[in-house]
């Protein structure tokens, strides 16, 4: 009850006028970081669809389709994902003296932690929608692909 009042009194002065605009700041690194992780996919796919256009080999498919799934482990492709989010660093600097907000790298490591599972979802949604589009004709392999890769990105 004593401390309640002035607790209040100070987050409604001091903390609550700020935090729409600290958290549009510290959403712009944020949202291009998972920009990144959909264009990555994205791209990544489309390899995956003109390497079979260009090879019609369903063996190669399912290689190609098998080390899609490796990709939220792949630290040299999603690297430049997580750099995005590196920005956070500076923004998070002045807030650091600002509101004594501590353990910086917690929070840009949550982030790229939340940018991996995105990954990890997306290639495993595509992994089960396209399974049992395998077993189509090569003429129609190349158009699923694109269906499930356009649904994934939804």
């Amino acid at each position: 009850a004593t401390v309640s009042e002035p607790a209040q009194k100070c987050c409604t002065e001091h903390i609550q006028p700020f935090l729409a605009s600290i958290l549009e700041e510290l959403m712009g690194p944020v949202s291009t970081g998972f920009t990144e992780v959909r264009s990555l996919f994205d791209k990544e796919v489309n390899e995956i669809i003109q390497d079979f256009q260009n090879t019609n080999d369903i063996t190669k498919l399912k290689e190609n389709v098998d080390q899609l799934m490796k990709l939220p482990f792949n630290s040299v492709k999603m690297e430049p994902c997580y750099l995005k989010v590196n920005l956070l660093q500076e923004l998070l600097q002045d807030l650091k003296s600002r509101f004594k907000i501590y353990n910086i790298d917690f929070v840009i490591q949550r982030t790229q932690n939340f940018m991996q599972e995105l990954m990890e979802n997306a290639v495993y949604t595509f992994e089960q929608l396209f399974s049992p589009s395998r077993q189509a004709d090569s003429a129609k392999v190349a158009t699923s692909i694109e269906k499930v890769k356009l649904r994934v990105l939804k």
